[in-house]
């Protein structure tokens, strides 16, 4: 959600990638770690591949002339073989016994609260947002912002609004594969389809957070994203309470980004969609005591409102 946060709403690009670097963060994390590598170093190097992926991507969109849209999707196709060729199968599992994971579902109980994974993901989350607060208020970093609301004033300024999109993308995909070391240790596993449907999930934690803490400053809105991910999160469970079969879970993944989307739309709408509606029915009453077998007596202008409330009760032959 932090990620998407960076692309779709400071730098105002779909970006599409999401769905392949958190895979990619997955598998370059458990394979080191299988090698034997400590689980710090596995998260760095993971994150740095990520971070490519946000190059390459960044160089599609920009030194190339592809859209965003689309660059974010041949990135994340090309990294379906890549995450393949990382993993050797589709599938790889990591024993919580064995190696020292930094989070794990067996962390949750009967553990030192510093290795409880509820505790280690709140600490993430806090320094991530720590960081990206002083990153976005360097020179660097609002001119990442600027070029998300202008560009055209970001050249005129003589910023290169090359330079500040791939720097974006790629700390976007960096925390996302990020994500996706924490995401493979705590499931035990990474598989090649770790990423399926992670944007529309990221996607609508970023609205619903959006619709809590919208408008306030940056620490704020991303810990929006966080309630936002906790949301979606408790609606999903909700749903597997009434025993809803598995395939029906992207349907109700895809009606709460449509509510996400357009809610706030149609509250705005809402009292022009009132008085649509109420003349509707104005129009629709009028037609009816307008037919020519009715037995109600046309009445003047001004004792329209009264003729109709005076005959509702009486039937229209």
């Amino acid at each position: 959600a932090i990620g998407i946060y960076i692309t779709f709403r400071i730098l105002d690009i779909a970006d599409l990638t999401v769905d392949g670097s958190i895979g990619t963060g997955g598998a370059v994390c458990i394979m080191m770690m299988l090698s034997g590598h400590n689980v710090y170093v596995s998260m760095l190097v993971a994150t740095l591949a990520g971070m490519a992926a946000g190059l390459v991507t960044g160089l599609f969109h920009t030194f190339m002339g592809i859209p965003a849209i689309l660059a974010g999707i041949l990135t994340q196709f090309g990294l379906y073989s890549i995450n393949l060729k990382i993993m050797g199968k589709a599938n790889q599992a990591i024993g919580v016994d064995k190696y020292d994971l930094l989070v794990a579902l067996r962390y949750v109980k009967n553990v030192p609260f510093y290795k409880n994974t509820i505790f280690v993901v709140t600490v993430v989350v806090i320094i991530l947002i720590a960081i990206l607060y002083w990153f976005f208020g360097t020179e660097i970093g609002c001119a990442i912002r600027a070029t998300g609301n202008n560009p055209d004033m970001v050249r005129s300024s003589s910023i290169n609004p090359v330079k500040t999109t791939i720097i974006g993308l790629c700390i976007s995909n960096a925390f996302t594969a990020l994500s996706g070391c924490l995401l493979a240790q705590s499931q035990k596993s990474v598989s090649i389809d770790i990423g399926t449907g992670m944007v529309t999930v990221a996607l609508a934690s970023l609205l619903i957070g959006g619709a809590f803490f919208g408008k306030g400053k940056i620490p704020l809105r991303i810990f929006g994203m966080v309630v936002g991910a906790f949301v979606f999160r408790l609606v999903y469970t909700i749903a597997l309470r009434f025993n809803l079969p598995a395939f029906m879970l992207k349907f109700v993944s895809s009606v709460i980004v449509i509510l996400a989307i357009s809610g706030p739309y149609l509250k705005k709408q809402l009292p022009y969609l009132v008085e649509f509606f109420s003349s509707q029915r104005t129009l629709l009453m009028f037609v009816v005591l307008s037919r020519p077998h009715s037995r109600f007596v046309q009445a003047d202008g001004f004792c329209f409102h009264a003729t109709i409330y005076h005959c509702s009760e009486t039937t229209v032959s």
